[in-house]
């Protein structure tokens, strides 16, 4: 049987310590030439484009480093994990000298299948990662788990007026439980290899279980 039709291309930006998650956005600031022109391409094709953590460095930069140099050669090149967030592009802004600042809207988490073309820049077809599906009492306790998590957000962040609003918000409070366990990663500051580990679990169960096994630390 063929699956090929279950896949998705996807261009793949790799970012040291960057995990991303459904529901939520993140800001790119592109300069390096093959990066413009994959942005120009999702933008002209609506292709997805995947922000990667990273496994190790591929080849190293042999610039001086300065912003010119960076606006016109490839710098570092690394190899992504497999498993990542990607979605859709929004150009906010294009300098004189060719920078690219962006927003991407992060829709679904996928996982590299096949690598279908290498330069200028990566783009792999890729298969959709979904969760396991809920039966009603995992719903009940993936509720309890939310208020929990956010309960204890609230007493570890009780100095910061800023945060306490935001969290005691009914943005936060009211919100569907399972995008509260994509999105509360947002707007926690957690080591990327936690945040990938917790990107690749299939149940908000999971997820919510192991952030405040976390935040009780």
């Amino acid at each position: 049987m063929d699956n090929t039709a279950d896949l998705t291309p996807i261009a793949i930006f790799p970012i040291p310590n960057s995990v991303c998650f459904p529901g939520t956005s993140f800001p790119l600031h592109v300069f390096e030439p093959r990066y413009r022109t994959m942005v120009k391409d999702c933008l002209n094709s609506g292709q997805l484009l995947a922000i990667a953590h990273t496994e190790k460095v591929l080849s190293e930069s042999k610039s001086s480093g300065s912003l010119q140099e960076a606006l016109q050669s490839n710098q570092t090149t690394y190899k992504p994990c497999s498993i990542f967030s990607a979605g859709r592009c929004e150009l906010l802004d294009t300098l004189d000298d060719g920078r690219m600042y962006l927003q991407i809207h992060i829709e679904s988490r996928f996982t590299a299948v096949n690598e279908i073309q290498t330069l200028p820049y990566s783009v792999f077809e890729c298969q959709l990662i979904e969760d396991k599906p809920l039966i009603e009492s995992d719903k009940v306790a993936l509720s309890l788990l939310q208020q929990k998590v956010l309960k204890r957000l609230l007493a570890i962040t009780s100095d910061s007026a800023e945060v306490q609003s935001i969290l005691g918000s009914s943005t936060w409070t009211d919100k569907d439980s399972v995008a509260f366990s994509f999105e509360i990663f947002g707007v926690l500051q957690l080591d990327a290899s936690i945040q990938q580990k917790i990107l690749e679990m299939t149940s908000p169960i999971e997820r919510l279980t192991y952030l405040l096994h976390f935040l009780n630390k």
